[in-house]
């Protein structure tokens, strides 16, 4: 195998796991530092330029990063990034000083900006400062979206959200909110320079089964009713509640119906829990809170009397696989269930609807109806227009919106440059040595078994009580440190130098993982099948030296190393150094060569 090239800015990055798996690539081991360090403001900074909305992030983020923690290889608990994220945005300072000021004068580039959801505020937070004109277009009467509309508020208090938003709106743009478009197509012919669309997915799968129509009164979509109560509209529902479906809306849904007046609240699902697209933490929520939530039952017909829902019935079902691993769902042959209810709340999925998009414009769709997009430039088939969020490729979440927004605004600025849009440059990486003596470093290294700690709920009795009373309390100080203490480090990088190594064998020998060998040169399979633990998982790369005055090779698997620098401080001849790796990726601030 070829020598390791760690000049690419991919190699040192894809080993920290967490910041990798962010799809805002948020430097997380640097920010966990700095909270355990109580450098609480500075730890938001970071994260306000990478996520833009730690507050709501550190709350409501589906945490891709934490199943690729490293700590997973040592427990089976990962760090709690997210919630240590919320940490930084509780206890930091005034950050206003610190925030871009809006521009004295602007540089004759109008954007619009379809929605006032995350991916929107995100393009309008990278060009705003740039001196665009960015206006903002939303059908509510409030800037942020799905976080505002759709995101209860004892998960998202109102007060984060006007924080963190105001803190994008502030940097000066113009918003028309209550204001619905109707046509791209008016939009376009009023003379924008480019328009994104971040509308979201704002229409909810309905089900067309016997009795829809007549019990209509009390069958709600969820995002559509969810929305209705943020805003005030609804603020009661029947005693008897199911919600159908298992995801995240449903489970925001059946928490918002305890809180509302329901005293039997139901989760029916149609898959085996496992299968569930809810995430395990909100799984848990809704169980802790006293709402069961039944499997393997379809829904067959809404049941009413006189045009009044009396309950649902349901068919029992039972999962098979075929030889390819497909999943298919057939019926049991047991008698169908029937369950009484007041109100069905409907979470099966939401979609994407634009009725206002005309189709002889030159915008085109696939045939699931979405926008075709260049995956990197988040630019559609009119060379002006733009997409990102749930509007580009379906429902995700909100760290997606953020990337998607992120990208979009290097495209726009660079298309108003007149540059490629499709030229983008490097992330930006810089390594340090974290050496501070023979046997000292900069940063902590000690490997102790920890177990994750749990977050502080506020007691059942008061949080069932009111729907906007926050049930996570967070992290308090003294437990954010402990937390903080668990993060391996990952960032923290060994760097190996052949032309030091006299192969004594030091670092092999005190490695703790043994992930070090030395041994010849052969190819990928060979090599991973013969060092001192073969390295089995072949998603995370070896690291190999240049050839060594033996003829032999220093392999490394990124897989299992914990980064602990035993064999930085184990070698006699400084072969081995510990070097802090840090990524900062482009934004449109910094993205184009002409500035």
């Amino acid at each position: 195998m070829q020598p390791t090239d760690i000049a690419d800015p991919d190699y040192f990055h894809k080993v920290v796991d967490c910041q990798w798996a962010c799809p805002a690539h948020t430097p997380v081991p640097e920010y966990i530092r700095l909270i355990a360090a109580g450098r609480y403001t500075d730890a938001f900074m970071i994260n306000w330029h990478s996520n833009v909305f730690p507050g709501i992030l550190g709350r409501t983020c589906d945490r891709p990063c934490e199943p690729a923690c490293r700590r997973g290889r040592v427990e089976k608990e990962p760090v709690a990034i997210c919630r240590l994220k919320r940490v930084a945005a509780d206890n930091k300072d005034d950050v206003r000083a610190l925030l871009p000021k809006p521009v004295a004068l602007r540089n004759g580039k109008r954007i619009a900006l379809v929605g006032a959801g995350p991916a929107s505020l995100t393009v309008a937070r990278d060009l705003a400062p740039l001196g665009y004109h960015c206006v903002l277009f939303d059908s509510d009467p409030q800037a942020g979206g799905m976080i505002r509309s759709q995101i209860p508020k004892f998960r998202l208090p109102e007060a984060i959200i006007d924080e963190e938003v105001g803190y994008v709106t502030g940097l000066g743009m113009e918003l028309r909110l209550g204001q619905r478009i109707h046509s791209l197509k008016a939009l376009i012919d009023e003379g924008y320079d480019a328009i994104f669309v971040g509308s979201g997915a704002p229409r909810g799968r309905d089900l067309d089964i016997p009795g829809r129509k007549e019990a209509a009164a009390n069958i709600h979509i969820g995002i559509d009713w969810l929305s209705s109560v943020s805003f005030g509209h609804i603020t009661h529902i029947g005693k008897r509640v199911i919600v159908l479906g298992g995801g995240n809306t449903a489970m925001d849904c059946c928490r918002s119906s305890k809180r509302l007046g329901g005293e039997s609240v139901t989760v029916v699902v149609r898959s085996g829990y496992e299968e569930m697209k809810a995430s395990p933490w909100e799984k848990e929520d809704a169980q802790h809170e006293g709402i069961p939530i039944l499997n393997f039952l379809v829904p067959k017909e809404f049941l009413h009397t006189n045009g009044k829902l009396t309950g649902m019935r349901f068919e029992k079902v039972a999962a098979q696989y075929d030889e390819k691993g497909r999943r298919n769902l057939v019926p049991t042959g047991e008698p169908d269930v029937d369950m009484p209810c007041d109100d069905v709340l409907v979470a099966v999925g939401q979609e994407n609807a634009f009725p206002w998009i005309e189709r002889d414009i030159g915008l085109e769709f696939d045939r699931w109806g979405m926008p075709k997009l260049d995956p990197k430039t988040m630019q559609s088939t009119i060379p002006t227009v733009f997409f990102g969020g749930d509007s580009a490729f379906g429902p995700k979440n909100i760290i997606w919106a953020v990337a998607h927004g992120h990208e979009a605004a290097i495209s726009i600025d660079k298309l108003c440059r007149g540059d490629d849009v499709n030229e983008r440059l490097p992330p930006m990486v810089n390594l340090s040595s974290q050496k501070m003596g023979i046997h000292e470093w900069s940063y902590d290294n000690d490997i102790a078994p920890d177990k994750r700690y749990r977050v502080p709920l506020r007691e059942l009795n008061v949080a069932l009580k009111d729907i906007k009373v926050e049930v996570e309390l967070g992290y308090d100080q003294k437990m954010a440190l402990k937390e903080a203490e668990r993060c391996l480090n990952c960032d923290v990088q060994t760097v190996f130098a052949t032309p030091l190594c006299i192969e004594c064998d030091a670092c092999v020998d005190i490695c703790p993982m043994d992930c070090i060998s030395f041994t010849d040169n052969a190819d990928e399979d060979t090599l991973r099948n013969g060092l001192h633990v073969p390295a089995l998982n072949r998603a995370q790369d070896l690291y190999i030296s240049s050839t060594l005055k033996t003829g032999r090779v220093m392999v490394k698997d990124e897989d299992v190393c914990l980064h602990c620098g035993l064999c930085a401080e184990r070698c006699p001849t400084g072969a081995w150094d510990m070097q802090k790796f840090y990524l900062e990726t482009a934004q449109a601030e910094n993205a184009c060569l002409s500035r």
